[in-house]
């Protein structure tokens, strides 16, 4: 294990920087959520007017890709995508990596991903419905839909955790090269490329949950197709 990641040891517990991050995170997003919403006006102040605009950003694009079970998986896609904003734009605080940065931060979202998109499809089709689809449109195929599975979420974690920190890396070479001349532009590089990293992100686990929701679509498409 890296060194400079270790934070706390005891004996078989170990607590990194990344997972210290991590919950500093998750608990700055409980803190403001709870102080946001337990006070909601119909006149709403700025503050109000702004978290309004989030959440229908994050609703609109939920809408636009699977409009009906959109309140479904909106709480889950919201959360992801308000979390990896946060967790890749936390490095611009001094002392401060971002958990994305880490390939088990990444592998943990991705593999979260992965079983929301087997949960959901599971919830909303049934287990037997859902798993046909896997043998659609021939039971042939059947161990390449399973290694497909697994190596798309691989890609989802991979891809995140090499961005970001080849970010990092690209922004301290910049720094020890031309010093602190050129802060501005670096930070407006790392602001832009977090924001677009978490939007990637957040918008393929979006297509992989609405595509395993929809699968049995696909399927009967696809049975309906080979009558014609």
């Amino acid at each position: 294990m890296n060194e400079e990641n270790l934070l706390i040891e005891l004996g078989p517990l170990v607590i990194t920087t990344t997972v210290m991050t991590t919950w500093v995170i998750m608990g700055l997003i409980w803190i403001c959520s709870w102080l946001i919403t337990r006070r909601l006006r119909i006149d709403p102040g700025p503050l109000q007017t702004a978290t309004e605009g989030v959440v229908t950003s994050i609703e609109d694009a939920v809408v636009a890709i699977d409009s009906q079970h959109a309140q479904r998986i909106m709480p889950f896609i919201g959360s992801l995508w308000i979390f990896l904003v946060i967790a890749n734009l936390s490095s611009l605080i001094p002392g401060v990596h971002a958990p994305t940065r880490d390939l088990s931060a990444t592998s943990a979202l991705a593999i979260i991903v992965f079983f929301s998109t087997h949960w959901f499809g599971i919830r909303i089709q049934g287990l037997k419905e859902y798993l046909r689809h896997f043998l659609s449109p021939s039971p042939i195929l059947l161990p390449f839909n399973l290694i497909s599975e697994i190596t798309r979420t691989i890609a989802l974690a991979v891809r995140l955790f090499g961005n970001m920190m080849s970010l990092e890396m690209v922004a301290l070479l910049i720094l020890l090269v031309a010093g602190f001349l050129v802060p501005i532009p670096i930070m407006m590089l790392h602001i832009v490329e977090a924001l677009v990293q978490a939007y990637i992100f957040g918008m393929l686990a979006l297509i992989y949950v609405a595509g395993g929701i929809q699968s049995h679509k696909l399927h009967e498409n696809g049975q309906g197709g080979s009558h014609d």
